[in-house]
């Protein structure tokens, strides 16, 4: 499998996971521990910088003092731990569960939680290093309160109090659906935008022919599931070494089983079974779809919430509108940023391109078998189509709008 499909797709599932940030700032705390502990020890270096007038604390308050902020950081954590599941549940529940990795990938609630776990191991490092002596000889046990360590403690114990404000402030603002879809009709706008960016000119490509006829050979990956991407520089560097044409069937997002053919080949000469792997190797195949390299599942995102705002169990029309009002600035970027989409250039790897077409069907076609018997989200739609119609300038985009707000007349 390509290492560097492989490497992506790990970043992408470590980007939303609650474990790395707080195994990470646990990690720092046990490093940053250590390091003010030996200053502690060594207290006529440059790096010991407290104040001796604050060197008041004997070694019982020392540990009550490490002690209780290890334990009610720990206890506040956990807290905070239930809060976030509870908050993941009601989440998924009421507007979908292919809405879960967005509150995964929550910065602020990876965070909060890293805080608090940093803190209470560092505090828990800090009240480990203190001991009374005990009247021994040996200068290993002296009695050792580290002021330095003790009071980075109850800094951070300040930060971690900070932290469960914000905490409690931001957990009810994931949740609001308001929000949610913003944030689903921001990064599918910026989704768009990256992919006409990224959409190379129609001349820029080498003189590169599309061959005719069946292909040589149709390749299967022998794994099922979503792929969730794929190495394409890598298949265009194979495809220019052994001088193939490869078109590439089911892109991100398509769920494949060990049946399916991933990719038509071409080739002059029979592949050998190492050529073969390798171009099978460059898709990655998961359980679930995301977001990377595939925009329309943004879009499938925000119709399904537009179907459960619909739903009688909920019957929530102003969820709809928010949805589709984000879906209506999607369709505009798609036909007005930078050209919109165009066509891409011959190349020896291709695959379907994103088009305006295949959002609208799949935004806006695909939500209208939920709306069309509410008269307030049906006329708002109507209300976006006529000023999709005013503002893009490509003719066949045009024409798609206004041939589906005929349907709906």
């Amino acid at each position: 499998m390509s290492k560097r499909a492989i490497v992506k797709n790990l970043f992408l599932q470590t980007r939303s996971s609650y474990w790395f940030v707080p195994t990470v700032l646990v990690l720092l705390a046990v490093v940053a521990s250590q390091i003010s502990l030996l200053i502690d020890l060594n207290r006529d270096s440059i790096f010991y910088i407290w104040p001796e007038a604050w060197e008041t604390t004997e070694v019982d308050g020392a540990r009550s003092t490490a002690s209780v902020i290890a334990q009610s950081v720990l206890g506040v954590a956990g807290v905070m731990f239930s809060v976030t599941i509870v908050a993941v549940s009601f989440a998924s529940g009421n507007f979908g569960p292919r809405l879960i990795g967005n509150f995964m990938k929550d910065r602020g609630t990876q965070w909060s939680l890293g805080i608090l776990f940093g803190t209470f191991v560092f505090a828990l490092m800090v009240l480990r290093a203190i001991h009374s002596g005990d009247g021994a000889d040996d200068p290993a046990f002296e009695a050792l309160v580290p002021h330095l360590s003790l009071g980075l403690s109850m800094l951070l114990m300040g930060v971690s109090i900070i932290t469960v404000i914000y905490y409690v402030h931001h957990i009810p603002e994931t949740i609001n659906v308001s929000n949610i879809s913003a944030g689903l009709g921001k990064r599918l706008r910026a989704a768009i935008e990256t992919a006409i960016d990224e959409r190379p000119e129609r001349g820029t490509s080498d003189d590169v022919v599309r061959p005719e006829g069946d292909p040589t050979q149709s390749l299967r990956i022998s794994r099922s599931g979503y792929i969730q991407n794929y190495d394409r520089e890598q298949l265009t560097e194979l495809a220019d070494k052994h001088d193939l044409h490869v078109h590439i069937l089911h892109g991100v997002g398509g769920f494949v089983g060990p049946s399916t053919a991933v990719m038509d080949v071409w080739s002059e000469q029979d592949l050998s079974d190492e050529v073969t792997e390798t171009l099978c190797g460059c898709f990655v195949v998961g359980s679930t779809p995301t977001e990377d390299q595939n925009l329309l599942f943004i879009v499938q995102q925000l119709v399904e919430m537009t179907a459960r705002a619909l739903s009688p169990g909920v019957n929530d029309p102003y969820t709809a509108i928010n949805c589709l009002n984000w879906l209506y600035a999607a369709q505009s970027t798609a036909s007005l940023y930078n050209g919109g989409f165009r066509e891409s250039p011959i190349t020896r790897v291709w695959s379907e391109d994103v088009t305006f077409d295949q959002i609208f069907s799949q935004g806006f076609g695909q939500c209208y078998a939920y709306i069309k018997t509410d008269d307030l989200t049906s006329a708002h739609l109507a209300t976006l189509l006529d000023r999709l119609i005013a503002e893009i300038e490509d003719p066949e985009n045009i024409a798609t709008v206004r041939d589906f707000a005929r349907k709906m007349d």
